[in-house]
């Protein structure tokens, strides 16, 4: 319930927007990128590893640093790839996973479990 003064001002109250959790995907479901650099991260204090990322530069012209998920991959400096929105929760910063086996970033073909996610078909014997 407003207050006297409340009803008094001019202005009429202002609903707060919501924080966009994944600017440069311009609430597009994923976008084409290709690679700058590709290096190693270490992860934030309980947790210790070698994390792949990816610097990314958009079909828009925005840079970001994107996570390759998997074990391996066949990137490097101007392959092509498509990015998707997902933090990476012990990287700071890396708001975006690449998508295997679209472009040039090739599936894992050893993947048996969780295929969808790492770009891996059926294997029909």
């Amino acid at each position: 319930m407003p207050t006297i003064n409340q009803l008094c001002l001019k202005k009429s109250r202002v609903k707060k927007r919501h924080k966009i959790k994944t600017p440069a995907l311009q609430f597009n479901p994923q976008k084409k990128g290709v690679c700058v650099k590709i290096f190693n991260r270490t992860p934030k204090k309980p947790n210790s590893a070698l994390r792949k990322v990816a610097k990314f530069k958009l079909v828009g012209g925005r840079t970001v640093e994107a996570y390759i998920c998997g074990e391996g991959h066949n990137l490097h400096e101007y392959s092509q790839a498509l990015m998707r929105g997902g933090r990476v929760p012990d990287l700071p910063g890396v708001k975006y996973h690449l998508i295997r086996g679209k472009y040039d970033f090739d599936g894992l073909k050893t993947r048996k479990t969780s295929r969808s996610k790492y770009g891996t078909k059926l294997d029909k014997k």
